[in-house]
């Protein structure tokens, strides 16, 4: 396992120093003169949990990130990294802390998605769904009914995937998903695109409607069932190994213990709480779109560092830099500008990520004004990171393309790819409308279940 050399988020802040690598990927050694070791994360303490995670993270990352570009071209079902994620125990991390598990908080969580993404960003998204569908028993069900459910799902670090987006309003040509009212439950029929883990899950959270009652119900269902399909995308430009595709089920079972709650038809009837999964999943995608850009920063540095000085410094007006990586100062202002913006958006992205954090502490006990709140920051964090991510793995495209042709084998364009699907699936226009009503007018963002 190679020695870290990406920039990496703290449990709590933007990017830090990397710390030096005894051999970078273009074989030229670095020293700690040029690289500086990197500061312990100031906001846990050493030996704690959230550090031990911490730690067990940055090396399944180092791990996934030798091999990201072969796998990314390769594009197969992602089960061998879903194993070095349980190898590493990752897949049962969200989970509440006790003395049956080993569980840690969203902020850390985050952290996790974050450093996953800068490795491999289609990893980095199959973890962050996953974390957010390993709650819905908390935002819908009751809280027996989900701490039955995360003992098992721990103990056995399933994988979840799906979704829970149900629409606003149900379509002309009906649900995607039914349920059936059927002895003992009910009978799952439909199909349904997803964005990932349909190939590699071990249980799926769906939202379907009832053909009886029309009521929205959300449930769990094993896709290992023979009555469940999947279709999977193996040609997308980007995001390529998070298990993407389309899965149809023919009447399989739903006992009536895997129903986890049911949805109200009117808005105004949602507990604040609950609307916070469809926050929650925007935001852990805003997280892996600056892991992405993070990494493909870090990436350009190491190329960049390795590559030829170019002319004598007496040849050159800009002597300062001779004995520096990158002498170029043009460069240097790049990288700083393209820093600066990291920089910016993490800190964004952290102040959404608190809001949030307290937010589920809260549970059913979050009232609408705080709701509100969350759902402008994570607004603003989506906003901001999509802009900066877009730009910054564009620009180190071009930086890393123009400067020595030797990185085009390294495959800088994946991480433009990877970012571009994340930022295409939902446009900012819409948060940036809410929290613009909600600055001049004082409006809150409507309840709603919808991504």
């Amino acid at each position: 396992m190679r020695t870290p050399t990406r920039s990496v988020p703290s449990a709590g802040g933007p990017l830090s120093t990397p710390a030096p690598d005894a051999a970078d990927r273009t074989g030229q050694a670095t020293t700690p003169e040029e690289s500086p070791a990197r500061p312990a994360c100031p906001q846990v303490k050493p030996g704690t949990d959230e550090e031990n995670w911490l730690r067990v993270t940055r090396e399944v990352a180092d791990d996934l990130a030798v091999d990201a570009l072969v796998r990314d071209r390769a594009g197969k079902p992602p089960f061998d990294e879903l194993a070095r994620l349980r190898e590493a125990g990752l897949p049962a991390l969200l989970t509440p802390p006790g003395p049956a598990r080993r569980g840690t908080d969203w902020r850390t969580a985050c952290a996790v998605i974050r450093e996953i993404s800068a490795a491999d960003g289609s990893i980095g998204e199959l973890l962050g769904r996953h974390y957010v569908l390993s709650w819905s028993a908390r935002f819908f069900g009751t809280p027996e009914r989900a701490d039955g459910l995360e003992l098992r799902a721990s103990a056995e670090q399933w994988l979840w995937g799906g979704g829970i987006d149900l629409p606003d309003t149900e379509p002309a040509t009906g649900p995607d998903l039914t349920l059936t009212p059927a002895e003992g439950g009910y009978l799952l029929s439909g199909c349904q695109s997803f964005a990932a883990g349909v190939t590699v899950a071990d249980r799926l959270v769906l939202g379907a409607v009832c053909t009886d009652t029309g009521e929205s119900l959300v449930v769990c269902a094993d896709p290992a069932h023979p009555g469940v399909a999947a279709d999977p995308e193996n040609d997308r430009l980007g995001q390529r190994l998070s298990a993407a595709g389309r899965i149809s089920f023919d009447a399989v079972p739903v006992p009536a213990d895997q129903v986890l709650g049911a949805v109200p038809r009117d808005e105004h009837a949602l507990a604040p709480f609950a609307t916070l999964a469809p926050l929650a999943l925007r935001l852990a995608l805003v997280h892996v779109s600056l892991g992405i850009a993070e990494g493909a920063l870090a990436e350009a540095r190491d190329i960049t560092r390795a590559a030829p000085r170019g002319r004598p410094a007496a040849e050159r007006d800009d002597g300062a830099y001779s004995d520096r990586p990158g002498a170029d100062p043009y460069l240097l202002l790049a990288y700083g500008e393209l820093v600066t913006d990291a920089h910016t958006a993490a800190a964004v992205v952290e102040s959404a990520s608190e809001a949030l954090a307290r937010g589920l502490l809260a549970g059913p006990e979050l009232g609408v004004d705080q709701r509100a709140e969350i759902a402008v920051l994570v607004a603003a964090a989506e906003a901001v990171t999509s802009r900066s991510a877009m730009h910054l793995t564009t620009r180190i495209l071009e930086l890393t393309q123009g400067a020595d042709s030797a990185a085009d084998p390294l495959g800088f364009d994946r991480f433009w790819r990877n970012t571009r699907v994340l930022t295409a699936q939902a446009s900012p226009a819409h948060g940036l409308r809410d929290i613009g009503d909600h600055y001049l007018n004082g409006t809150h963002p409507a309840l709603t279940l919808h991504a």
